[in-house]
């Protein structure tokens, strides 16, 4: 069932095993009875009609879930749906023979409907951002200088397993920032869609399509795209009648607009409702979803004026919107208010659209985290962000606010799929958190090492201690205390304190001769603070209250503020700097010592090898930058520039 020429990631051979070495009855046609063949094909087992070991059916069970039965007779899947037999297929793999003891009625349903990933990859090769934006996974999967991939749909096919296998239902397979040949996959190169979508239905995913707002222009020749132009509005719906006629499954489109100069409704006067309602109507019809990104801020901001600021762009632009969006539309929000930094507030809008159906936005390929070069397992960070009540104890989590949860996927044509073959456990990790987002990040990371590695107890225990706390031990050699970017601009990788200081995109730090940070306060800043509802208006707010680790967020502090820790902040930014590498340094060692796969020992160590330096590159430059502007030395007198 799969491709010999890549890595099986989390569904190799061997985890069929328990499945395919028995008797197995499968009562439906399609995908669930190909891969119970192969599997049987593989280890030994076979399909029969009586005294099977594990028998999956169709049944009422109400939802798009499944049941699991353990009992002395055998074991027994089953769900309401083709698509939710696969998923408890899928989880019989990950439960390998306990699958097969007598145990308790397992009974699982998805947390959320749609749980998607949107791919950012261009058809033509952008001259800056290359085959996939903020790909750091090879090219697309999809895609090659201007080509579909056609001999590639058996791998295609390999990776719809893939997703399937955690739980995701939906993809978007083109980067929003549409140009103007991915903008044809609406009409002359739509059937390079059909194709796709064909691979991906065999495995319950629906596909989706990003759409640039000029489109009528672009394509239909209409000399505007206002939303409101009744043209505009039949130029939409039958052109993506047109599309569902050809892909009957079709997800519906996603959408960015004046965002980045991205075209959009603010040129002709018209609201983001006003937008996503007009395409919200063509799809209706053909039950299709409208996903509008709610990244929308001033790119061209003046770093003079402290009274702007970007943090507030979101919830400023879409909350008078609360209540006016179709039922069709998911305004699709990032989980932070600035732009997937490694640490950020979760994002206020999250908690001010209670007539609006949201989603969460999560970035699976790792921008600020490190570009899959840097070991950097996010399940943590998005398991805090799922869990935070933004109306305090009392109130729901993010996770019981939002309607779906999405990712920026980090995959690409590269043999390991993701770059970093450790980078594969945070796709794993968006796939289970959307379909249980109570689940714990370190069970998670353990159910992918087994299924992956099928490990021995070292080799298990030394790939927690390298990932467990990877994603904190990132936050702590780059920027400190939730200040974010400090990053080189452009590709974004490795350190420039200053790179983004004096540009118009929004992303300051303010430090000085005194202090660092952003005064976001409603007393004397920007007001953030106060999006908040009760009590973390009063949190963030408060100087004394506002958790450490994003301080420089919301205040501008004395380089001498004391911390909860009772470090001051530059002794604070000191510390971790040196303590990161050091844990950097323990990580490779550790790795050095595993006895693992040679392809993937090898790509891993050489990446370790990229961390330790980018790390120490890290530490000199942020101790040094603040040395130079604070004059406060290191109480522990290590070497600074």
């Amino acid at each position: 069932m799969t491709n010999v020429s890549v890595h099986p990631a989390w569904l190799p051979a061997g985890a069929w095993r328990p499945i395919g070495s028995r008797r197995v009855r499968v009562d439906v046609s399609g995908t669930v009875r190909d891969e119970i063949e192969a599997a049987c094909a593989a280890h030994g087992g076979e399909l029969t009609d009586a005294g099977a070991d594990l028998t999956l059916r169709l049944s009422e069970t109400g939802h798009d879930g499944y049941a699991i039965t353990r009992a002395e007779h055998g074991t027994t899947v089953t769900a309401a749906t083709h698509a939710g037999l696969l998923h408890g297929l899928f989880a019989v793999v990950r439960m390998g023979e306990s699958a097969f003891t007598p145990g308790p009625r397992v009974d699982s349903a998805p947390a959320f409907p749609r749980r998607m990933l949107d791919h950012w990859d261009n058809i033509d090769v952008h001259p800056v951002m290359g085959q996939v934006e903020r790909g750091y996974a090879g090219g697309s999967l999809f895609w090659s200088a201007g080509t579909l991939r056609a001999a590639d749909l058996p791998r295609i096919g390999d990776y719809a397993r893939l997703l399937a296998g955690v739980g995701i239902n939906a993809v978007a397979l083109n980067n929003v920032n549409v140009h103007a040949t991915e903008a044809r996959l609406l009409t002359d190169r739509l059937p390079e869609m059909v194709l796709l979508a064909q691979v991906f239905r065999r495995y319950g995913i629906r596909v989706h399509l990003a759409v640039t707002f000029a489109a009528p222009m672009l394509l239909g020749g209409l000399d505007t795209a206002d939303p409101l132009d009744p043209a505009v509005r039949a130029w939409w719906a039958m052109t993506l009648a047109g599309v569902c006629e050809l892909i009957p499954d079709f997800g519906g489109v996603l959408v960015k607009a004046d965002s980045e100069g991205r075209p959009g409704p603010f040129a002709y006067g018209r609201t983001h409702a006003d937008g996503a309602n007009m395409l919200a109507e063509a799809l209706a019809p053909h039950g299709g979803t409208v996903h509008w990104r709610a990244f929308v801020y001033d790119h061209r901001q003046d770093w003079r004026d402290r009274s702007t600021d970007r943090a507030r762009a979101a919830h400023d632009h879409f909350t008078p919107l609360d209540g006016a969006f179709a039922d069709n539309v998911i305004v699709q929000v990032k989980h932070g208010p600035m732009d997937f930094q490694p640490r950020e507030p979760v994002s206020p809008v999250l908690a001010a659209m209670p007539r609006t159906r949201l989603a969460l936005e999560l970035q699976a390929t790792q921008e600020y985290t490190g570009q899959q070069r840097h070991v950097c397992y996010l399940a943590p960070m998005w398991s805090e962000i799922l869990a935070f009540r933004p109306r305090g104890d009392d109130g729901p989590p993010i996770a019981g606010t939002v309607a779906e949860m999405v990712a920026v996927a980090n995959t690409g044509d590269d043999p390991f799929w993701t770059g970093h073959p450790l980078a594969q456990a945070n796709l794993y990790a968006f796939g289970r958190l959307a379909w249980d987002p109570t689940l714990a990040p370190g069970e998670i990371l353990d159910e992918w090492i087994t299924l992956t590695f099928e490990p021995d107890d070292g080799t298990r225990e030394a790939l927690h201690a390298i990932m467990d706390g990877s994603w904190r031990t990132y936050e702590s050699y780059t920027a400190p205390l939730g200040v974010g970017f400090m990053v080189r601009p452009g590709h974004h990788y490795g350190p420039d304190v200053d790179g983004y200081e004096y540009t118009p995109w929004g992303t300051y730090h303010f430090a000085d001769r005194d202090g660092v940070g952003v005064d976001r306060t409603v007393a004397s800043g920007t007001g953030f603070a106060g999006l908040y509802p009760y009590p973390w208006d009063r949190v963030f707010e408060s100087l004394t209250d506002c958790p450490d680790e994003l301080l420089l967020f919301m205040h501008h502090v004395p380089y001498t503020h004391v911390l909860r820790s009772g470090r001051t902040v530059i002794q604070h930014i000191y510390d971790t700097h040196f303590d990161g590498v050091a844990a950097v340094e323990a990580m490779r060692e550790r790795w050095r010592r595993l006895r693992i796969a040679p392809d993937v020992h090898a790509r891993v160590a050489a990446l370790l090898d990229e961390q330790v330096r980018s790390a120490i590159e890290w530490r000199d430059q942020i101790n040094t930058y603040f040395f130079r502007k604070s004059g406060i030395g290191d109480a522990h007198g290590r070497m600074i520039y």
